[in-house]
């Protein structure tokens, strides 16, 4: 499949709906203490998305190898869960010392944007605060790369010399990729690589840079739900995702709040 560029039309549209993705994902941060669960969560994800006039974008989407359509409006991931956490069946309660990843896919207009945070539950351990710093960091080094001439190997690079110097593993079965259009779509965006291969950067590209980044073993399993990834060591993960779109001088996060 090749990479669909979005028209100037459609960026100032996702420009839209990535402002509303961001305040959504920003509210929903603020609600994550301990004693709350992940569907109370998801709940309040739901209610936002429906005041704003606009659709979750994993609700009732069923990716390719999956056995159901996905059941909720927000993905919610606890400690050793990676990614797809399903926060409505069987909800998590917060405890202080957990992490927390929320991942959002906003569809404004009929046009989707994606994003994710990783926040704590009250007060965490120091390595769990070198967790989450590395892999927000490690995201804006992959938004740094991003310019027209350079190519999706040079975000691989970026994030990943950057995730190493910490003594993180990347997940490597798991990836950023293109959006706009549809959840997923071309070009693949992994968080590893060197610069110069892969896919080139071009004005017009929309895609979703997410480090996925493990305190331990890099190896993830999935969960008996059919949704959920976890470390096979049972550490942590940490989850930092924006969408950008490339231009004429480097890109823009249409995510940002």
């Amino acid at each position: 499949m090749a990479v669909k560029l979005k028209t100037p039309e459609h960026i100032a549209v996702l420009r839209e709906g990535g402002k509303r993705h961001a305040f959504i994902l920003s509210e929903v941060s603020k609600a994550v203490r301990p004693g709350v669960s992940t569907k109370d969560l998801d709940d309040m994800t739901a209610r936002l998305i429906a005041e704003g006039g606009d659709k979750a974008a994993f609700l009732g989407y069923r990716p390719r190898g999956a056995k159901r359509p996905y059941p909720a409006s927000i993905c919610i991931s606890v400690n050793d869960a990676v990614v797809h956490g399903i926060p409505n069946e069987d909800p998590v309660i917060l405890k202080e010392g957990d992490t927390v990843t929320l991942d959002l896919g906003l569809v404004h207009k009929g046009l989707i944007t994606d994003a994710a945070v990783t926040v704590p539950v009250g007060k965490i351990d120091k390595a769990a605060q070198t967790l989450l710093q590395a892999t927000r960091e490690a995201l804006a080094k992959g938004i740094q790369a991003v310019k027209p001439g350079h190519t999706t190997g040079h975000i691989g690079e970026a994030v990943e010399a950057h995730v190493r110097s910490f003594g993180l593993t990347i997940v490597d079965e798991l990836a950023g990729h293109g959006v706009g259009y549809k959840v997923h779509e071309d070009p693949f965006v992994p968080n590893y690589g060197r610069a110069g291969e892969g896919e080139p950067l071009v004005p017009g590209m929309v895609i979703a840079i997410e480090p996925i980044v493990n305190e331990g073993s890099a190896k993830v399993v999935l969960d008996k739900d059919g949704y959920t990834y976890r470390t096979r060591d049972g550490k942590r993960s940490a989850h930092f995702e924006h969408t950008v779109v490339v231009t004429e001088r480097g890109c823009e996060v249409l995510t940002a709040l």
